[in-house]
């Protein structure tokens, strides 16, 4: 299935700083028995967001409408744990296109790329500079330009660039999933089979 493609993206973010957020905290284990990906955005870290009553909690990010936008900034190490997809298509489901933090399991990224999620990973000291911009203006906007690879605090100018493998690159820019990324070779590889010998 196709998935949407990525160029450039300014929004503002919405702020989580705090380490070591596994894949259970994204997505809690009792939503797994699901095959489909409709519903997850609703249940993105549904155990910090609501109560026993289901009520939401006013002092966690996602229901503080001071913040909002397509990128989410959270701490260091940041989907750690099991390898369940279901974390990545929470964080898409909910709306979010770019996830930053100063380190991500390799897993959580592989399966972030999957689902048309960028992950960003920054150093260190350029998180800091997030948070900072971030709870100084809760309406600072950021972007994220995939083509030069950068990721940009507008106000201020400061950018860093980031590592992203080339093929997940080519196929976020062209909103491909990797069966659309084979279709689109089609002519190659049936000219391959015609001169190729066996």
């Amino acid at each position: 299935m196709a998935i949407e493609k990525f160029l450039t993206v300014t929004s503002t973010c919405i702020p989580l700083p705090i380490e070591n957020v596994d894949t259970d905290q994204i997505i809690p284990a009792r939503f797994l028995k699901a095959t489909t990906k409709e519903g997850f955005g609703d249940n993105l870290f549904r155990d910090w967001r609501y109560d026993k009553q289901d009520q939401p909690k006013p002092d966690f990010v996602l229901n503080d409408p001071t913040y909002s936008g397509e990128i989410f900034v959270g701490g260091k190490n940041f989907g750690s744990g099991s390898s369940r997809e279901h974390a990545a298509w929470a964080i898409a489901g909910y709306g979010l296109r770019v996830v930053v933090s100063s380190f991500f399991a390799d897993i959580f990224k592989g399966n972030a790329l999957n689902n048309g999620v960028l992950p960003v990973q920054v150093s260190e000291e350029f998180l800091a500079k997030l948070f900072v911009a971030i709870d100084a203006d809760a309406k600072t906007a950021i972007t994220v330009n995939l083509p030069d690879q950068t990721i940009t605090i507008d106000a201020t100018g400061d950018s860093e660039g980031f590592d992203i493998n080339p093929y997940k690159k080519n196929c976020l820019l062209n909103g491909y999933d990797d069966i659309d990324y084979l279709l689109s070779n089609k002519d190659k590889i049936e000219e391959w089979e015609k001169t190729s010998f066996y």
